[in-house]
């Protein structure tokens, strides 16, 4: 037997040794599915299969090359360079530039992106003479993507009235001419986008029978990894070229289908079977990956999802400790209690910083994490995006604070001069720039002194430069009297930042919007922060602060190990020792955008157990309680999925709830006269039981309430000077045990000051002596 075979185990074997018909190989996440595609090329090619005969499809082409490496070691590099291997867009990409002058395509095509896809549609827009507000390029582009997708052409978009009506129905009646015209434009420039690589090669297959018969001759086996990501344009590809000898092999799991929103359907895979007559399944069913524990909570979470494919995930792996999760106060509490949770797992277990994992559902997570993990040296690194301060909206904002605290940034200013576009152009800001230059003056002072200066620009541009220095000199007096979060929530309302990136109306576009208000949320929390401790909060100061945590980040060697940040659906193909899965709160995961329907819910279902199944040795779920939504601080719910789980798997690090709140609105002494005092009190019977009826004995053990005090806290008698001693009336009192947002329990030991400027000497378990100013403080008395 080949030696490649023997570390396969009976399942992986099977599936390997099947070298003709359909067949669809259901794995698991970690069941070492690469290795059972991989082996099973080779083994192909061992038994005689020419390399030139075999087609096989990924998804990226890192997932290619590796394979690729893996199959050489077999067989030998020469034989494995022979293989069609790629992604789909690069391997249609090849075959259109052999065959392209069928299509009047000439074979050095220009491959469009989506930037240049949009410059193409804006100029379209503006000779329609058409609204730009309505028809926005980013959105219709999306909108003839979906219809490449679906193979709905130019042709088809006509004769669909239904399409048509939908489009009249959201005032944009123009969309099919918008349509035609780009088509025609792309063609007649030798141009093909993304999109048009898979629609082209459905075009050549299907009007040139000599053609496709030509494929199917050479790829006479054909296996498609991740197949549950295909969309519908690449089914049809795919069924095609397989058709004439169907030996076709689709590898993929349902329950890690994740990518509906850019038009995968599952459906794909669930149907597969019905396809094809004379299906072989092969089930990956054992987890390499996880500990026990990890896999049987994430079995019995997917396992609610109720269209699937019949599997039984298991490993032989080790119990390994149950799923940790925490509750937190705040979101800035979550990213301190992440970072300190990762500082004491790399003391306590002598590891480095590359064997953690932070998953979020949106990118706008990463301030809290980035500023927590920042705070404790912890190096790190974002993966599928810029650092959060690094983020093109939020470098905008922060340039707008910048310049108010410092006009002479000329850096800042350049920035901000035209954004949101106000008609300032390139050659108006070289003319300000050589006048700078001639007067030696900052190139603020230009722009406030535009009249004075001749340099050739017309009234309606000075007009725009002298409204933005006055907006400017406006906000910089404004910036001096109020806090840092109140200004910049000042300029980004007036500057309507939100509203031109909500113009977008591309998922991108509401990213941003997000990460807008997490800044704002920062900020936030920063003057917050800075009241308790009796700091000044300004916006000089928040800047300070800002710059400097950038600093620390550019300090890190490129080599350095380092935390993965990431959203989870970078996350799929990724393994950790150690996995954190944040801000796990409705609205945020399952995400509010995606609740309306059961596929949209059991789509979010799938994309947790792929953040789940990410963890090899410890997962951690957080959940924060309150969470800064645009500079206010707002209650938060735990994920309908914490409940889905089944609790035997979990460990919560802090009660499941929060304790009943007292109402702290009303004083209850108002109702004390109300009722005479020796009024009778009606309780409700308890009924008499075997149970109930028994005494306790002397020195029986008494369940303690989970508000009662601390073992280690010595009550202290009320003092006459600190109020009337009274716990529930909403006032605080010497003695009295309270819960802060962040220092956790603690116990009043002192007070001192009245009305506004009471301030309260706390001794906290964790944090010990705190000076706090009550107004600010936020304290829960517990007791």
């Amino acid at each position: 037997m080949a030696h490649y075979l023997d570390g396969l185990n009976p399942s992986q074997k099977e599936a390997v040794l099947q070298l003709k018909g359909p067949m669809i190989i259901i794995a698991g996440a970690g069941s070492g599915k690469t290795r059972v595609l991989t082996y099973r090329i080779a083994h192909l090619m061992k038994s005689g299969v020419d390399a030139f005969n075999i087609l096989n499809l990924t998804f990226t082409n890192k997932a290619a090359r590796e394979m690729k490496e893996r199959i050489a070691s077999v067989v030998g590099e020469s034989e494995a360079k022979n293989l069609w291997m790629g992604t789909f867009h690069s391997v249609f990409a090849r075959i259109l530039r052999s065959e392209s002058d069928k299509l009047g395509y000439p074979s050095n095509f220009t491959i469009y992106d989506s930037q240049d896809s949009v410059k193409v549609i804006s100029g379209i827009i503006k000779d329609l003479q058409l609204d730009k507000e309505r028809y926005k390029a980013k959105q219709v582009l999306s909108r003839i993507s979906q219809f490449k997708n679906s193979l709905i052409t130019v042709k088809a978009y006509f004769a669909n009235t239904d399409l048509k009506e939908a489009d009249t129905m959201a005032s944009r009646p123009k969309m099919g001419e918008i349509y035609k015209a780009y088509v025609e434009s792309c063609f007649k420039s030798g141009a093909m986008d993304f999109d048009d690589l898979l629609l082209r090669t459905n075009e050549l297959l299907s009007r040139f029978p000599d053609v496709l018969a030509k494929y199917q001759d050479r790829f006479r086996y054909v296996m498609v990894d991740e197949y549950q990501d295909t969309n519908h344009s690449q089914y049809l590809i795919v069924r095609a070229l397989a058709d004439r000898f169907q030996n076709i092999c689709v590898v993929g799991d349902d329950s890690q289908s994740i990518y509906a929103f850019r038009g995968a359907n599952i459906n794909n895979i669930l149907n597969f079977q019905k396809h094809y007559e004379n299906v072989k399944t092969f089930k990956l069913e054992q987890n390499y990956r996880s500990s026990k524990n990890i896999v049987e909570a994430a079995n019995s979470l997917i396992e609610k999802n109720k269209t699937k494919l019949d599997k039984e995930i298991f490993t032989e792996n080790a119990d390994g400790p149950k799923v940790k999760v925490m509750r937190t106060i705040s979101d800035g509490e979550e990213g301190r209690w992440v970072a300190n949770s990762i500082f004491e797992n790399k003391m306590n277990h002598q590891l480095t910083n590359d064997k953690f994992c932070i998953l979020y559902r949106t990118n706008a997570q990463s301030r809290a994490m980035e500023d927590a993990l920042r705070k404790k040296r912890i190096a790190y690194k974002i993966y599928g995006g810029t650092s959060f301060y690094q983020r093109k909206e939020i470098k905008d904002v922060l340039s707008y604070l910048r310049v108010l605290v410092n006009p002479n940034d000329e850096i800042a200013l350049k920035r901000i001069i035209n954004y949101p576009a106000r008609g300032v152009g390139a050659t108006t800001i070289d003319k300000l720039d050589i006048a700078a230059d001639h007067y030696k003056k900052p190139l603020f002072e230009i722009v406030k002194n535009i009249d004075r200066i001749d340099l050739k620009i017309n009234a309606g541009t000075k007009t725009k430069l002298k409204n933005f220095a006055n907006m400017i000199e406006a906000f910089t007096i404004g910036a001096q009297k109020v806090n840092a979060f109140e200004i910049a929530d000042q300029v980004v309302k007036q500057i309507q930042i939100v509203k031109d990136l909500e113009a977008d109306g591309t998922p991108e576009g509401v990213s941003k919007v997000e990460n807008v208000q997490e800044l704002l949320n920062g900020i936030k929390y920063f003057v917050d922060d800075s009241k308790e401790k009796e700091q000044e909060d300004s916006l000089a100061v928040f800047l300070e602060d800002v710059a400097l945590k950038s600093d620390l980040d550019s300090d890190k060697e490129d080599d350095e190990p380092m935390v993965s940040l990431m959203t989870i659906h970078l996350a799929k193909g990724l393994e950790y020792p150690y996995v954190y899965i944040v801000g796990m709160e409705e609205s945020l995961f399952p995400s509010a955008m995606s609740m309306n329907t059961r596929s949209e819910l059991e789509e979010e279902r799938r994309l947790f157990y792929v953040a789940l199944t990410r963890a090899e040795e410890q997962a951690y779920l957080s959940f924060a309680n309150t969470r800064y939504r645009w500079g206010k601080l707002t209650d938060a719910e735990p994920s309908r999925f914490l409940e889905e789980i089944d609790p035997k798997y979990l460990e919560y690090l802090t009660p499941k709830r929060l304790a009943p709140r007292t109402n702290n609105f009303v004083d209850n002494n108002l109702f004390e006269d109300d009722i005479p005092k020796d009024r009778i009190r009606f309780r409700k019977p308890i009924p008499r039981t075997s149970a109930n009826v028994r005494t306790s004995k002397p020195g029986a053990p008494v369940k303690k309430s989970i508000l009662s005090p601390p073992s280690n806290f010595k009550k202290v008698k009320p003092s006459n000077a600190a109020g009337s001693g009274n716990l529930f009336d909403g006032k605080i009192t010497v003695g009295n045990l309270v819960e802060h947002g962040r220092f956790g329990k603690g116990e009043v030991l002192k007070m001192e000051g009245v009305g506004g400027d009471a301030k309260a000497e706390i001794r906290f378990e964790k944090e010990g002596l705190k000076k706090l100013i009550l107004k600010f403080s936020k304290l829960k008395v517990i007791g």
